[in-house]
């Protein structure tokens, strides 16, 4: 074999390499990529059971109090509502939509966001909103409910609901892939499954 020819081989065995290796780092990030998609996409629905004890919480509000799960079964039955939050206007408008015939039934709206108090405050009053939103900032409470990672939301809850009853139990949880959800259609998931 010539020198030229050797050198020749040697050169296309060297661009191979670096092509292999090209290859390999467009596609190994991408293939990481596609896992992680597929495995937030298709994660279950996992749902604390029905007589099980709620976690207890202690969280700020948007009022500035610090308000615990006693305080809100105190007087009865308390319906916790995780949503998205900021970025989300159906999110603020499901308040004033269930807040008042959840109240004629005795049962206390609890909304319950992650983002910081300064950016949910003006989103509350944005909508005319004075109920006290609970900011769960590390997701503590969000994750003690098993309401991250629902619908591909990896970082928040989406549009999840936990009713606890004045013993501190749940008595029903229900998810939606809606970020709005009518008050009659909601109700109607709540007594068929829960009461």
């Amino acid at each position: 074999m010539t020198k030229a020819a050797k050198q020749t081989l040697a050169m296309t065995a060297s661009t191979g390499k670096r092509r292999t290796w090209l290859w390999a780092a467009l596609l190994v990030p991408l293939a990481v990529l596609v896992i992680a998609i597929a495995v937030s996409g298709t994660r279950e629905i996992p749902t604390l059971e029905p007589g099980s004890s709620a976690p207890a919480f202690a969280l700020p509000a948007t009022n500035g109090e610090m308000i615990t799960l006693s305080d809100v079964i105190a007087e009865g039955d308390a319906l916790l509502y995780f949503s998205m939050g900021p970025g989300c206007d159906g999110c603020f408008i499901q308040i004033p939509e269930i807040e008042s015939p959840l109240a004629n039934l005795g049962i206390r709206l609890v909304p319950i966001m992650v983002d910081p108090s300064s950016m949910v405050e003006p989103q509350a009053r944005r909508f005319g909103i004075e109920t006290p939103i609970l900011i769960d900032s590390d997701r503590s409470v969000s994750e003690a409910y098993d309401m991250v990672g629902i619908y591909g939301h990896s970082d928040r809850p989406s549009h999840s609901f936990a009713l606890v009853d004045s013993n501190g139990r749940i008595k029903w949880i229900g998810h939606f892939a809606e970020m709005f959800v009518p008050f009659e259609a909601l109700w109607e998931h709540i007594e068929e499954e829960a009461l």
